[in-house]
């Protein structure tokens, strides 16, 4: 039988606290939900928030006799070494180099800062998705703006790095690189500050060529379920007592929009 190769998400944003790790262990178990055989790679395994949310849902799976789906897991932890990093960059491509023949998709949850994993996992990416909030701080990743005069702007310091990617994966002979831009952790109410963000956003998508996907709301119900491994999807689940609310059917339909909008021919 002919090996597949399985598509590469590398979520990614050079900037802590954007909510990678939710969002990628949300997409992981949404792709296996829908029969995909999916692996999580965490390349920010020193901090460990990916790797502590899937064995938090192995435990709670095993304390309650349960079988959600759960996706394979590897965890690299940087090297610190100078005069180890040439080795350990190669090791840790080759550890996500053999997992794409055995599995549908490939999920990387990367380092907040950039170091030579970072770098590693986005030469893998097909799918490069990129959790921002409604921070101008955030917004001047993508696109430093000069706000006395707004239309003159040009690629921030993340912007300009998946612009050497996209020469970097071209060159290698890879398909365009699919970038998305979801806003996440977003207040649900409205403020001048989120809708400046948002509307440079859409203006940018063009320039920088990224798609903007809907926003995903902040919502309590994300902190809570990690401590049980859980994710919204699995609210509804026989055996889990959780009232839904409207809020979390909501957040159900946040990530299944999410899930399709991988798919540009979808839109």
């Amino acid at each position: 039988m002919p090996q597949h190769k399985a598509h590469v998400i590398v979520i990614s944003n050079e900037k802590g606290g954007t909510g990678k790790s939710t969002v990628s262990m949300h997409l992981a178990v949404k792709l296996a939900e829908e029969g995909y055989k999916v692996a999580a790679v965490d390349m920010d395994g020193r901090q460990g928030t990916l790797t502590r949310y899937i064995e938090n849902r192995q435990r709670f799976c095993r304390d309650n006799n349960l079988h959600l789906p759960i996706p394979a897991l590897l965890t690299v932890v940087p090297e610190e070494n100078t005069d180890l990093i040439a080795a350990a960059r190669t090791d840790a491509a080759a550890k996500i180099a053999a997992l794409l023949p055995d599995f549908d998709a490939v999920i990387i949850d990367t380092p907040g800062n950039k170091n030579y994993l970072f770098e590693e996992a986005h030469k893998f990416a097909d799918t490069l998705i990129t959790p921002i909030s409604d921070s101008l701080i955030d917004l001047n990743a993508i696109s430093e703006i000069d706000f006395a005069h707004p239309e003159k702007h040009h690629a921030g310091h993340y912007a300009g790095y998946v612009w050497d990617v996209k020469k970097h994966l071209a060159a290698q002979g890879k398909p365009p690189l699919n970038w998305i831009v979801v806003g996440n952790k977003i207040s649900a109410l409205g403020s001048r500050n989120k809708n400046q963000v948002f509307g440079f956003l859409e203006k940018a998508a063009k320039a920088y060529g990224f798609r903007l996907a809907p926003p995903i709301r902040d919502r309590v119900i994300y902190k809570e379920l990690f401590l049980q491994g859980l994710t919204v999807l699995d609210l509804s689940r026989e055996g889990l007592k959780h009232r839904l609310s409207v809020s979390h059917l909501a957040a159900k339909q946040e990530i299944r929009s999410l899930a399709e909008f991988i798919n540009p021919s979808a839109k």
